[in-house]
């Protein structure tokens, strides 16, 4: 087993798009962190779903967990009438985890960004501090413990930080878990 550093933020996004929030800790099931990306903007008219593809603005928003507050806000943000969906699953485009080091971020702030990726915003779940010269990028196809969960490192983003993975052993992941990579 190699140490390999520290959780040091927990984040989760409610809504698909909207900004997320930091919580101390949060329970990890298969499909990801509870209440992340449980939610998703419609177009009240159409019924078509709205991401922060098509509606950049939208990132600017954070949920504050009141339906009703949430969806007058977006209203007024988009210039069009919206309402807020519940996701069967969480809305992931990838995988259940998308974890990135201060290290990434500190390289993006560099200029080593993947094109459309927002260096100010990488939308991970965990942000990790890494010893130095520990690159997460180089775990894909590793078995990573975070605290009590264990997660499988599937693959690198195509436009954003970090790593994606995909949850081994649920739990709960902490501020200040220890995170090792587990021997191949």
């Amino acid at each position: 087993m190699t140490a390999a550093g520290s959780v040091v933020q927990v984040s989760v996004y409610p809504v698909k798009s909207l900004g997320g929030r930091t919580v101390r800790e949060a329970e990890v099931g298969p499909a990801g962190l509870a209440g992340d990306r449980a939610w998703t903007v419609v177009d009240a008219t159409t019924g078509e779903r709205v991401t922060v593809k098509t509606c950049p603005q939208m990132a600017e928003v954070v949920a504050t967990g009141d339906d009703e507050a949430d969806t007058i806000t977006l209203t007024e943000v988009l210039g069009r009438p919206v309402r807020l969906r519940r996701s069967g699953q969480p809305q992931v485009d990838a995988a259940a985890v998308h974890l990135v080091s201060r290290a990434a971020v500190a390289r993006a702030a560099a200029g080593d960004v993947p094109e459309g990726c927002s260096a100010d915003d990488p939308r991970a779940n965990l942000l990790l501090d890494l010893p130095e010269g520990e690159d997460e990028r180089t775990w894909v196809g590793r078995t990573v413990r975070l605290g009590e969960v264990e997660v499988s490192v599937t693959r690198t983003p195509k436009h954003c930080l970090g790593v994606y993975a995909e949850v081994r052993r649920p739990g709960t992941v902490r501020v200040g878990d220890r995170v090792e990579v587990l021997p191949s």
